[in-house]
């Protein structure tokens, strides 16, 4: 058993643990990060840079399948090259986790420990599976940024082997297959669909209750059941699948009818990687759920020297949050005992599904929750100028001001370059903007962001807290 003193120990190398470790290190140079599994994090190796290479392929497939609707005449239908897709997807994937991986294995050697990490005492870690030696830590301070793993059913795993699969595997295939079965409907479970669906792949999406997407506000989630049950094969409310395996094939029983898939995909959420870190010799203050109760603002898990960022604590799995998590936590066990309280970000969420999906600032469940007293804001791109131009007309945006002071609280928007939008929307939710200061921001035509002005507006209007809406365009649409 090799002993090791340190003053900070870092569990996990993802997004937060190296935020966690680069603000330690501006404290003291007595940090070891220690990881059992792959370098690279959970963005750059199975998240955001695979699942966005494979809807790039799809939108360049549905562009092709939407050109006649432009005049634009294709002469034969779009072939899509699976295993050309797969390559790129995993050639690129390769690419951004080898910088990742380069950074990591940049930091000193004694910075770094190969294994898998549990408490068995307070301040007191075991490592084991790395090399035929195992390690044991006594930390002054410790950051546990583990990151999160698919919740995948247990009954499902052993019925399906390895038919059932995450999005993990999916990064890893080198061709396209006929059908796949996708296990929720959630931000990873949609996107992956689309992209899959648009790629030429049967699809059929499975969802355990109502709720399509994050979206919180009931208006825009009964349209975001419209529009991608349009598109995609949705079946909601389906809590209980009925799978059962067949040689190299998955069945699914539906209504009365059996369908055949290659593969099923769990994309029923993530869930924070915590099994296994033996937090029950760890001394520290657990949630009823399991989950150590921790101050967002500190990073600092009860009155404990032992801090949490990432997808560990369960609450915003993002790369930025993560990002921020990590430097809070890190740079607080660095300077430990003298522990810093450190401002959040606006909220800022989007889904890069067609169309897209974004809540900026508060959603509207979290102000109705809050019992805040706010009004709302409403535009539709059905009529929307420049959506209407390109094709992309679908979807509402809806703006959330607090009654008294006329200031935005939040968003949430489902419809054309959400992704942009919500950034603006953002932004103006940390400055504590009202609408009317909104409103004497210029917006140039023809925009999409005038969309937002509409909703503006009709939301100022309602606030009886400034002038009439004026200069409406009238050539472009209620929407402009």
């Amino acid at each position: 058993m090799r002993e090791h003193r340190v003053d900070v120990a870092i569990i996990g190398s993802g997004t937060a643990g190296m935020s966690a470790y680069r603000a330690a290190l501006a404290h003291t140079s007595s940090v070891l990060a220690i990881e059992g599994g792959p370098y690279g994090t959970t963005c750059a190796r199975v998240g955001c840079m695979p699942s966005k290479l494979l809807i790039a392929a799809a939108e360049a497939a549905h562009a092709v399948a939407e050109a006649g609707r432009f005049g634009v005449c294709v002469d034969a239908p779009a072939r899509i090259d699976g295993t050309a897709v797969m390559a790129r997807v995993r050639s690129e994937r390769d690419r951004f986790v080898g910088f990742v991986t380069e950074a990591v294995e940049g930091w000193a050697p004694e910075h770094r420990l190969r294994g898998w990490a549990r408490f068995i005492a307070p301040l007191t870690l075991e490592v084991s599976g790395a090399d035929a030696q195992a390690h044991r830590v006594h930390a002054e301070r410790i950051v546990i940024a583990t990151g999160s793993e698919p919740h995948i059913e247990p009954a499902w795993a052993a019925a399906l082997g390895e038919r059932l699969i995450r999005n993990d595997e999916l990064f890893d295939w080198h061709d396209l297959p006929r059908a796949v079965l996708v296990l929720g409907t959630g931000v990873i479970a949609l996107e992956l669909a689309q992209a899959l669906h648009r790629l030429g792949v049967r699809v059929r999406v499975l969802g355990r209750s109502q709720r399509v997407g994050p979206l919180t506000d009931p208006a825009l989630q009964a349209l975001a059941r419209e529009l991608f049950g349009a598109e995609l094969a949705l079946s909601l409310n389906q809590p209980t699948p009925r799978l059962r395996r067949t040689g190299e094939e998955v069945l699914l029983e539906l209504d009365g009818r059996t369908e055949r898939f290659d593969y099923v995909l769990a994309a029923a959420g993530r869930r924070p990687r915590l099994s296994g870190l033996g937090l029950e010799h760890s001394g520290l203050m657990l949630g009823p759920d399991g989950l150590p109760a921790y101050d967002r603002h500190t990073g600092q898990i009860g009155t404990a020297p032992v801090f949490i960022a990432g997808d560990a604590n369960g609450e915003r799995e993002l790369l930025h949050e993560a990002a921020d998590e990590g430097r809070i936590a890190g740079d607080n066990a660095g300077r430990w005992p003298d522990v810093r309280v450190r401002p959040r970000r606006a909220p800022l969420a989007v889904v890069f599904s067609d169309p897209q999906m974004a809540i900026a600032g508060h959603s509207h469940a979290e102000l109705r929750a809050a019992g805040k007293a706010f009004l709302a804001g409403h535009v539709s791109f059905a009529d929307q100028g420049r959506s209407r131009v390109m094709g992309v007309n679908r979807g509402a945006l809806h703006v959330y001001a607090a009654q008294g002071s006329g200031r935005l609280l939040g968003a949430e928007m489902l419809g054309p370059r959400a992704e942009h939008l919500a950034h603006l929307l953002a932004w103006s939710v940390q400055r504590g903007d009202t609408v009317q200061e909104m409103l004497d921001s210029p917006f140039y035509h023809p925009v999409i962001e005038e969309g937002l002005r509409t909703a503006l507006r009709l939301l100022q209007r309602d606030l009886r807290m400034g002038p009439p809406p004026v200069e409406r365009c009238l050539d472009c649409g209620p929407g402009a």
